[in-house]
């Protein structure tokens, strides 16, 4: 897998979370993926990234769930850095 078909996989990826959970926003969601990603940058084999990516934020965002966060978004890198 190249890193356009890895990047569009991850896109849909993202839309499928959007569907699944209603009650947070897509800013959130988003983030959730991007910070979901480097945990599998080194990893040689790209064919699975898409996949663990999606998982690992599908788990962050159960979390936030049930700690009961709802439609708000995360703060983005650049309210961070102010």
């Amino acid at each position: 897998m190249n890193r356009s078909e890895e990047d569009r996989a991850i896109a849909e990826a993202v839309e499928r979370l959007i569907k699944a959970f209603p009650g947070l926003s897509p800013e959130t969601i988003e983030r959730a993926v991007a910070e979901s990603r480097p945990e599998f940058e080194g990893n040689p084999i790209r064919d699975f990234v898409p996949l663990f990516v999606e998982r690992s934020a599908r788990h962050r965002l159960r979390t936030l769930t049930t700690a009961g966060y709802h439609r708000i978004p995360l703060p983005t890198l650049e309210a961070r850095r102010r």
